[in-house]
């Protein structure tokens, strides 16, 4: 036997089959226990730097799209294929001359599972290695770009419905969605909580909500700029980029917890409070609450928070192959009702050889 045979024979075998599995296995789980498509300062701050220059380094950070992802994804769909190519003849030998069509479909049962792993394989492979997922928030009456899909959404609702003891049951968004590529007028679309909305592509889901507030700035008592930022994001003062006033959290009800710090007795806005940072040249200033009325000065500056309301957080998702994926898996159960329940007979020479 040749090295090429040789080589041929291990890469159609069940026992390669078996490994890549095992490391596909291995490489997907670990893609699901670290998270993905972070900075390197993020990795640092939950792990050690060595283990995030390690995870940067063996591309865990964005596993799916790895060369040894691909990589591992091809070897398996080529065993395979090439394990349904060899077997085919030998099945076609087999089904010429039997008595019935039930008799012959028995043959195809293995053969039409395996097909259907493949497509499953497959369908999984490039959907992990094409997937693209975005997140856009804001406020009603906000626009913004969605990545780099050359698209925009405009937020033009945004509702919260409660049931009779005050828990939400639905948040509910409406949006429009333009292609900047397109001269249309754009197209507009509910997106609710497990009732996501399909445009350009794209899918739209409701994922979650949070507060957000407007921030206004004044400088030496006169209005320099307002904006709307949401908890968690910072604004940059216009005429000074190195000083950025950070919202960290509002309270609607605000409490002073002895030993905990702020918190907030209910979710409605009967007593709001603002936690707020400051910094400048990436140095902290300080950090404290403001009140409804109350106004930050930091030198000429003065800022102050004011119309606490809800925003909306969207993701966004592309799978093109998820329907893929998903005729792999019928392919399967067809393969595997004809193997379970659609037997082919014992030859007589298999008979007589037992």
């Amino acid at each position: 036997m040749t090295v090429r045979k040789g080589f041929f024979k291990f890469i159609s075998s069940m026992k390669f089959a078996v490994i890549l599995l095992g490391v596909l296995a291995a490489v997907c789980c670990i893609g699901s226990f670290v998270t993905q498509n972070q900075t390197y300062a993020w990795y640092t701050a939950r792990y050690s730097e060595r283990t995030a220059a390690l995870i940067l380094a063996l591309h865990l950070d964005d596993v799916f799209h790895s060369w040894y992802f691909i990589l591992i994804s091809g070897f398996l769909c080529l065993n395979l294929l090439l394990c349904n190519v060899l077997r085919l003849p030998a099945i076609i030998r087999k089904t010429r001359g039997g008595t019935s069509f039930r008799e012959r479909l028995g043959y195809w049962g293995a053969w039409i599972t395996h097909v259907g792993v493949l497509l499953l394989i497959l369908g999984y492979s490039l959907g992990q290695i094409t997937y693209k997922e975005y997140a856009a928030y804001g406020v009603p009456g906000q626009s913004m770009a969605i990545g780099d899909t050359g698209l925009v959404m405009t937020i033009d609702d945004f509702r919260i419905d409660l049931r009779q003891d005050d828990t939400v049951e639905q948040y509910t968004s409406e949006i429009t969605v333009y292609d900047l590529a397109s001269s249309s007028e754009g197209r507009k679309a509910k997106v609710s909580v497990n009732n996501p909305a399909d445009l350009y592509g794209y899918r739209f889901y409701q994922n979650s909500t949070g507060w957000a507030a407007d921030v206004s700035i004044q400088k030496d008592g006169t209005d320099l700029q307002k904006d709307t930022v949401c908890a968690g994001d910072y604004l940059v003062v216009a005429d000074k980029p190195d000083l950025v006033v950070y919202f960290n959290a509002f309270y609607p009800d605000y409490v002073m917890v002895p030993g905990k710090g702020p918190s907030s007795l209910s979710g409605n806005i009967n007593n709001p409070a603002y936690l707020y940072s400051v910094y400048f040249r990436g140095q902290i200033l300080g950090m404290n609450v403001l009140m409804q009325d109350e106004v930050l000065t930091i030198d000429e500056y003065s800022v102050r928070f004011s119309n606490p309301q809800s925003y909306t957080l969207i993701q966004i998702k592309k799978d093109s192959f998820t329907r893929f994926a998903l005729i792999g898996g019928l392919v399967i159960l067809v393969g595997l009702i004809v193997s379970f329940y659609v037997k082919p007979p014992k030859r007589k020479e298999e008979d007589a050889s037992s």
